[in-house]
């Protein structure tokens, strides 16, 4: 994900001289569409890359590859999305077409297909067959449509080059069915100026609701931003609302990680590679628990599967954030006001919000006994907009409120661990919000021993 800095500057120029007038804004007043409250809703997503660079032990193709190499052997995408879906994903993002211009579906714009290859003589349709796949097994569908192409001559004449590549988006955005997400990669370029707008406007003419994903740079045609890095992880505090050329958007973002370090497509004698299930789920807590959707790369071998390792590591994975999931202990909070009670019933289709024009609250859980907690997850009520500036954590110890995390944004998802205390009545303390806080919930979790944390406890009272 890294723009040529000719590109980069000549897109922020016409993006600044493009982009309407627009009255004073304030960070606080920039509300999502509803297309992009429902896709940070889906918080989880894999991309796959599978393309002749799978077949030739390559991460970055030049274009020269033959499609005659393309040839899965046992193709079963069924496999992959069995995967995926017990990763607890909701949704897959296809790279139909990578750098090096190859495209998986059989499109009518090139030979340099899978119509090319010897792969069901030359019949086959990976594009058509992984979106069936996903649907079949409640997954969400989108692709990724490289705007570099290394091997197609029209490259060099943008006139040409922009009406091939807009041929192909019809054909994808036409032929395949609803797309959640369209990934608009930058890598490379080689200095090609993209007309951006029309890619959108084409896109939109057939798939209105589609998250466009793109990097900060091109924050007019985005929906959601890249978060600047591909390590898994937000390492600030994260508003949904950026700043670029002086106006404000809603661009909430999107973390993208390989399930093996640094390799995006599958290679041989690699298993060193694979991520830890530990690494996975801090990668999940550092991602998700901060407010982000978590892109997670995976990539099917050279028989057309994802490898077995993989498949384990994902089921693995899946299961370890059904055990974050789990466990609740809000749910057994005393009784207290049904306007209370709506961010701690576990439903996020309920939230608990402020009084009116109010700019500093509480929101407590109460129980019958004293609980072990180390870890809570907040969440915002975001239709209105993002408006927690500072919050705290506390817990009562009886004869004041401690504070155990703070932070000063909770937007989509906010995970807080701490060291692991016991008390009786715990509470998200809002210090500073825009207006008032819609906190759709607020949920607490123990993870520790009891031992650790009587002892720990102990020696905090």
């Amino acid at each position: 994900m890294r723009w040529s800095r000719k590109a980069l500057v000549l897109g922020a120029i016409l993006a600044a001289l493009s982009a309407p007038v627009l009255g004073a804004q304030n960070f606080m007043e920039v509300k999502p569409s509803p297309q992009q409250v429902a896709w940070q809703d889906l918080e989880f997503g894999v991309i796959i890359h599978f393309s002749t660079n799978t077949f030739l032990d390559r991460e970055w193709g030049d274009g020269t590859a033959s499609p005659a190499v393309f040839n899965p052997t046992q193709w079963n995408p069924d496999q992959w999305m069995q995967a995926i879906k017990a990763s607890g994903a909701k949704y897959v993002v296809l790279v139909a077409k990578h750098h090096d211009g190859f495209c998986l579906w059989p499109t009518a714009q090139t030979d340099y297909s899978v119509k090319a290859s010897p792969w069901k003589g030359g019949k086959g349709d990976v594009v058509g067959d992984v979106a069936r796949s996903a649907r079949k097994y409640g997954l969400k569908f989108g692709v990724y449509l490289s705007p570099w192409d290394r091997h197609d001559p029209r490259y060099n004449d943008p006139e040409a080059y922009d009406k091939y590549y807009l041929s192909e988006l019809e054909e994808l955005a036409q032929h395949y069915g609803d797309l959640a997400e369209f990934w608009l990669d930058g890598a490379g370029s080689a200095g090609h100026v993209y007309n951006f707008s029309r890619i959108l406007e084409t896109l939109r003419t057939y798939q209105p609701n589609t998250i466009v994903f793109a990097d900060t740079g091109l924050f007019e045609y985005g929906d959601a931003r890249w978060v600047g890095t591909e390590s898994g992880s937000v390492d600030y505090e994260n508003w949904n609302v950026i700043d670029r050329h002086g106006y404000l958007r809603w661009r909430p973002i999107e973390a993208d990680t390989p399930l093996r370090n640094l390799h995006w497509f599958w290679h041989p004698r690699d298993e060193a590679s694979l991520k830890s299930l530990e690494n996975l789920t801090a990668i999940y807590e550092q991602t998700v628990g901060r407010g982000a959707q978590l892109m997670l790369g995976v990539a099917p071998d050279t028989r057309g599967l994802l490898p077995d390792s993989d498949a384990l590591r994902l089921n693995e994975f899946g299961a370890a954030i059904h055990r974050l999931q789990t466990g609740n202990l809000a749910l057994q909070h005393l009784p207290t006001t049904p306007e209370a009670a709506a961010a701690l019933d576990g439903n996020t289709d309920t939230f608990w919000s402020a009084p009116s024009g109010s700019h500093h609250s509480t929101l407590e859980v109460d129980f019958a006994k004293q609980v072990n907690i180390d870890r809570v997850t907040s969440m915002e009520w975001l239709n209105d907009g993002q408006h927690v500036e500072k919050y705290a954590v506390e817990i009562w110890t009886g004869k004041a409120w401690k504070t155990v995390a703070s932070g000063q944004a909770i937007g989509h998802e906010k995970i807080d661990r701490f060291t692991p205390v016991i008390a009786s009545r715990i509470r998200l303390n809002i210090l500073s919000s825009s207006q008032e806080a819609h906190i759709r919930e607020f949920q607490v979790y123990s993870d520790a021993p009891p031992d650790k944390v009587k002892s720990e406890a102990k020696s905090s009272d």
